[in-house]
């Protein structure tokens, strides 16, 4: 018999402040009988002990599964007088560290429901605690989450602020996490001025703040916090340069696209373009302004901005990608040249014979286009861009001579490389970075290279954001990563969860 009692001691460890007194195994669950000790218990209301028992009556709550059954736990509780005059007459005893008020569960069954619907929240959670033998509702799951407190933590020096789709292109909210350390701090509903505005007055302290372009934030900062040092995110000017790079590319693809042989697209699109490029320069040259020429010719304004460049800054190279013809090239290629009248259908058999696994139409295509016969594998603009952006040391041996023959090109692309490999170092802070930034635009901008001067209007707009991002070591990229998970979380849910669950399960982390 002691035997018996150390185990149900060592299975329902749990429950130790309580005085076990039967185990009754019915099948599907396990019912546990258990009483309160004769110990005195504290007033509610006045705190005043008493042990003078009024009544008794059963509570009955669900305790963590055994052996894969639910386990009922059945507690003779006590009703006790109050001794203190004018107070309450009876109180029910509380058990802490087993039993709450008015629950239904045990202490330790609700942290485990907690832990289960903060990763899964409601359906997800059901579904796994019911596989627990601690079945819920999806409702109670949620209730259950919801009624995880929130963290509070001290107002941080350094935060970082983005924003994130709730529903994308309709609706925004923003995230602030503390930048040091990472911790979420709080959620807003949308992303304006004057939702951000109002949050930075209630939390002085703040001394730094770490986002991206975004003018609506900056708008914010400027006015909660003067003195406020903004930290503009060194992703995006990284990513702004690709984008304007990659626009020089493919602004003079006439001239790289000549050390490759490759060929200009000449289809009706480039005829559509060089029409329309004739239109807006006919229109210019009688003294017509670009937003008239737009109105007139029913175009866009960037778009007349765009065709107001030069003829040749509008040709391009054909975008091919990259196909599964591309390594039986030279084969082809050596095929073709020793009998120029070679069937396709011969070609497409000798190529499958080594490994092809694509499909006749896909060869003929290949044939047609004129890339079986080039001296080299076709280079999209992007492919070249991608080269230029790349770090030089991750590049081959033949990747550097080719990019090599492709920049001098022309001078455009050779101040474009030069340009590129002159700003990659400005993103590593350091103290002498704004002079370098300085000197990199004044030299950028005597180069005509348009897209870039549009970059460097760009960052002249948000100067001191950006200075400071080459300074500091802070970054926006973990409230990226903070937005990241939220995209899970808000997956996981379907996308139908409410603003405040899902600020609750964010800031839950």
């Amino acid at each position: 018999m002691k035997d018996v009692n150390e185990l149900v001691q060592t299975v329902f460890s749990g429950l130790s402040p309580l005085v076990i007194e039967d185990v009754v195994d019915e099948g599907e669950r396990v019912v546990v009988r258990a009483r309160t000790p004769q110990d005195t218990a504290a007033c509610p209301v006045c705190g005043a002990s008493s042990g003078r028992v009024h009544g008794y009556h059963w509570r009955t709550v669900a305790d963590v599964p055994v052996d894969e059954r639910r386990v009922v736990v059945r507690v003779r509780v006590r009703r006790l007088v109050c001794p203190t005059r004018g107070c309450r007459h009876t109180f029910r005893e509380q058990v802490p560290g087993v039993l709450d008020r008015y629950q239904r569960r045990t202490i330790r069954l609700t942290r485990q429901v907690k832990a289960a619907v903060k990763e899964l929240a409601g359906r997800a959670g059901a579904r796994l605690l019911a596989i627990l033998a601690a079945g819920v509702s999806r409702h109670t799951a949620l209730r259950a989450l919801l009624r995880i407190p929130l963290p509070t933590g001290r107002v941080p020096r350094v935060i970082g602020v983005d924003d994130f789709a709730l529903r994308r292109r309709h609706r925004y909210a923003t995230v602030i996490i503390d930048a040091e350390t990472h911790e979420r701090i709080d959620v807003l509903p949308d992303r304006t001025a004057d939702t951000l505005e109002a949050w930075l007055r209630e939390h002085s302290g703040i001394e730094v703040v770490c986002r991206d372009g975004s003018a609506t934030y900056a708008e914010a900062i400027r006015r909660a916090l003067p003195d406020a040092v903004q930290v503009g995110d060194r992703w995006h000017l990284w990513h702004n340069l690709c984008e304007a790079a990659l626009s020089e590319v493919k602004a003079h693809s006439a001239c790289w696209a000549t050390v490759l042989d490759a060929p200009i697209y000449d289809g009706p699109r480039a005829q559509t373009t060089l029409e329309r490029w004739h239109q807006v320069h006919g229109l210019i040259d009688q003294g017509v302004g670009l937003l008239e020429c737009a109105r007139r010719l029913q175009l866009a304004l960037n778009t007349v901005k765009r065709y107001a460049d030069r003829p040749e800054r509008m040709l391009r190279v054909p975008k091919y990608r990259a196909s599964l013809v591309d390594p039986y090239r030279e084969h082809l290629r050596k095929r073709r040249t020793e009998d120029p009248g070679v069937p396709v259908l011969h070609l497409f058999e000798e190529i499958k014979a080594l490994g092809f696994t694509g499909c006749l139409n896909l060869l003929y295509k290949y044939i047609n286009q004129g890339r079986a016969d080039a001296d080299r594998s076709h280079i999209s603009p992007r492919r070249l861009a991608r080269m230029l952006l790349t770090r030089p040391d991750n590049l081959k041996a033949e990747q550097h001579e080719l990019l090599a023959k492709l920049t001098a090109a022309c001078p455009e692309m050779t101040q474009l490389a030069a340009g590129i490999r002159d700003f990659a170092p400005l993103l590593t802070p350091h103290t002498d970075n704004p002079d370098a930034l300085t000197r990199w635009i004044a030299r950028v901008r005597t180069a005509d290279l348009p897209h870039l001067h549009a970059f460097t209007q760009g960052l002249d707009r948000d100067i001191d954001a950006v200075i400071a991002a080459l300074m500091l070591p802070y970054s926006n990229g973990p409230t990226k990563g903070v937005n990241t998970k939220t995209k899970q979380i808000a997956r996981q849910m379907h996308g139908r969860a409410s603003f405040t669950l899902l600020r609750h399960r964010i800031l839950l982390g």
